[in-house]
C-alpha cells in the first residue's frame, strides 16, 4: 500500500473516532451561517435571504474538502460536496474560443442560434406579460477527435470510443452543447404564434392547455443578451385576439420563435423555438423536479447518474407518465411546469423528453449565473420564489424525490414563506426503492408541517386515487414511518423524534458518518 494512502487511512481513522465520541453542544444547536445565494445581478431584490443550521454533513462536507484538497486528487467537485451534481464548471465562451484557436473572423463566420426555454405568462392590469427565457451562442465546428477528447471529460470508468453507436452520438452531441460560444449584448427578436399542440398526455394538444383564437405578433426583447449569452425577463404582449386572463380558466398555448435579427422582414428565419402558456391567475400548477422522479437517472451514483444523462436514452420512471397524464385530463386548466437544476445548455434532452412522455409544460433550468456546487444549492429556491410571486393566488402542487438536498429545504420553506399556496408535496423516497441511493436526507423541515399536506412514496401507483385538486395529499395506505432528521442511514438509523434520538443513536450516526469519509475515499483511491 502507498505510503500517501496508508497515511490517509490513519487519519481518516481519528477522524472517524472522533466523530464517534464528539459531544452535542449543550443546547443541541450548532453555528449558524447564511444560506448561499447567486449572483445579485441575476436575483435582483426578489429572494430573501434564509439562515438554517449547521448540520451534520456539513461537517463532513467540510472534513472531506479538507482531505481531498491535500491529495492534490482530481475528485469531482460534486463528491467532494457530497452534492450529486454533474454537470459543473462548463467553459466560457473566451475559454472555448481560446481551447479552439479561434480568431474573430471565425468566430464572426459561425451562425448564430438560440436556446429558448418554454416558459410562463401571467394576466395583469395592463394584459399579459410573457417571460422569455433563454440563450444566445454560436456552435464552433469542432472536429471528432477533439469533440471524443472532450467528451471523455464526462464519463467514468469509460470513454465515448466504447460506447455502442448511438450512445456516442449522443455524448458528442451533448458535448457539443456545452462548447459553445456565448454571445453577449445581443438583440433578440420573437414571432409569436397560436399552438395547436404541445407534450404527451392522451389528450388532444397535449393537456393542460388550448390553442388560442389569436395572438400573432413580433416582439423585440427590450435588453441585450447579459456577458453569458442569457436572457430573462417578463414583456407585455399585445391581446391580438387572446383571451383576457381575468375572464377565462383557460391556459392558451403560444409558439414563441426566436429571430435573426437585424434583416429584412423578407430574409428572416427562425433560429430557435418553444412553446410558452399564459396561464390565469388561480389555479392548480405543478412544480416537478425531472431526475429520478420523471426518468431514470441515479443522480446519487455518479458512474450511472452520468451515462444516464449524458449517453443513454431517457427513459421513464416506472409508470409515472400514467400518473401524469391522468392529472392532466382529470384536472381541469392544470399548469405543468418542469423545474430542473441542470444547466440549460444540456436541457434540450430533458426538454425532448418531456414533451414526448408528460404533458406539455413551461420549463425552469438553471442559469449559467449558477455555475458551481454552491451556487446549485440556491437556484432552485430562486425559481420557486419566482413563479410563486409571480401566481400570488394559484395553489401549487411539489414533486420531487430525497435524493435531492436543496428540495428537503426548499419545499418545506415554500409553506411556511408562501401560506395558503402549497396544496401538496410529493417526494419519492429513493433510498427506500434503490439501494443505490446512500445519500442520507434530513426532513427536519417537515416537522411543523400539517402531516396531511405531504407524503413520501415510493412507487407512482400511491399517488394513484388521490383527490389532490381538492388537497387530499395523504394516501392511507402508504405508510410514511416518518421522524424528524437524518433519515436513511445505515443500520436503520433515522435521527430525530421518535427515531431514538439518545445519545447512543447520535454517536452510531456520527461514527457511521467518520466512517463514511473512510469508505468513500478508500473506495476511491483503490
Amino acid at each position: 500500500m502507498a505510503p500517501t494512502l496508508v497515511t490517509l487511512l490513519h487519519t481518516l481513522t481519528i477522524l472517524a473516532a472522533a466523530y464517534a465520541i464528539a459531544e452535542p453542544k449543550p443546547d443541541g444547536l450548532m453555528p449558524e451561517h447564511p444560506l448561499i445565494t447567486p449572483s445579485p445581478t441575476l436575483l435582483g431584490d426578489v429572494t430573501r435571504t434564509v439562515k438554517h443550521r449547521r448540520g451534520i454533513l456539513d461537517d463532513l462536507k467540510g472534513n472531506a474538502n479538507s482531505v481531498l484538497s491535500e491529495l492534490g486528487s482530481n475528485i469531482p467537485s460534486y463528491v467532494a460536496s457530497g452534492v450529486p451534481n454533474f454537470f459543473q464548471g462548463f467553459p466560457a465562451a473566451e475559454d472555448v474560443r481560446q481551447s479552439l484557436g479561434l480568431d474573430d473572423s471565425q468566430i464572426s463566420a459561425l451562425p448564430t442560434s438560440v436556446l429558448n426555454i418554454p416558459s410562463y405568462g401571467n394576466w395583469t392590469d395592463r394584459g399579459w406579460n410573457l417571460r422569455f427565457r433563454g440563450n444566445v451562442y454560436k456552435q464552433p465546428n469542432i472536429e471528432r477527435e477533439k469533440l471524443d477528447e472532450l467528451a471523455n471529460v464526462f464519463l467514468i470508468d469509460t470513454s465515448v470510443e466504447e460506447l455502442p453507436p448511438d450512445q456516442a452520438a449522443q455524448a458528442r452531441n451533448l458535448t457539443a452543447s456545452i462548447f459553445v460560444l456565448q454571445q453577449d449584448n445581443e438583440n433578440v427578436t420573437f414571432s409569436l404564434q397560436p399552438a395547436p399542440t404541445a407534450g404527451a398526455s392522451g389528450e388532444q394538444g397535449g393537456g393542460g392547455a388550448v390553442t388560442p383564437n389569436g395572438g400573432s405578433q413580433q416582439i423585440d426583447f427590450p435588453n441585450p443578451t447579459t456577458t453569458q449569452g442569457d436572457f430573462d425577463d417578463f414583456v407585455l404582449i399585445q391581446s391580438s385576439g387572446l383571451t383576457a386572463g381575468n375572464s377565462t380558466s383557460d391556459i392558451q398555448r403560444l409558439n414563441v420563435y426566436a429571430e435573426e435579427a437585424n434583416i429584412s422582414n423578407a430574409e428572416r428565419s427562425y433560429i430557435g423555438n418553444a412553446t410558452s402558456y399564459l396561464v390565469p391567475p388561480t389555479g392548480l400548477t405543478i412544480v416537478s423536479d425531472i431526475d429520478d422522479i420523471l426518468r431514470i437517472t441515479k443522480i446519487y451514483q455518479p458512474k450511472e447518474g452520468l451515462l444516464n444523462s449524458f449517453a443513454r436514452p431517457f427513459v421513464q420512471w416506472k409508470n409515472m407518465p400514467d400518473i401524469y397524464a391522468n392529472w392532466s385530463r382529470s384536472i381541469p386548466d392544470f399548469h405543468f411546469h418542469y423545474l430542473t437544476t441542470t444547466p440549460e445548455q444540456v436541457t434540450r434532452n430533458y426538454m425532448d423528453f418531456i414533451y414526448k412522455t408528460y404533458p406539455g409544460g413551461s420549463f425552469d433550468t438553471r442559469p449559467l449565473n449558477f455555475s458551481d456546487v454552491e451556487a446549485t444549492l440556491s437556484i432552485r429556491k430562486y425559481l420557486l420564489v419566482k413563479i410563486f410571486e409571480t401566481f400570488p393566488e394559484r395553489k401549487f402542487i411539489l414533486v420531487a424525490d430525497t435524493s435531492n438536498s436543496d428540495v428537503m429545504k426548499a419545499y418545506p420553506q415554500m409553506v411556511t414563506e408562501f401560506p395558503g399556496q402549497v396544496q401538496c408535496i410529493f417526494l419519492r423516497n429513493t433510498s427506500a426503492t434503490d439501494d443505490g441511493d446512500r445519500f442520507p436526507y434530513d426532513t427536519s423541515g417537515f416537522e411543523d408541517l400539517d402531516r396531511n399536506s405531504y407524503m413520501f412514496f415510493k412507487v407512482p401507483d400511491d399517488l394513484t386515487n388521490l383527490d389532490i385538486q381538492n388537497g387530499q395529499c395523504l394516501n392511507a395506505s402508504v405508510q410514511q414511518n416518518l421522524t424528524f432528521g437524518w433519515q436513511g442511514l445505515p443500520f436503520g438509523i433515522n435521527l430525530g423524534e421518535g427515531a431514538g434520538s439518545s445519545s447512543r443513536s447520535s454517536s452510531i450516526a456520527n461514527l457511521w458518518l467518520g466512517s463514511l469519509v473512510l469508505g468513500v475515499m478508500v473506495t476511491v483511491l483503490l
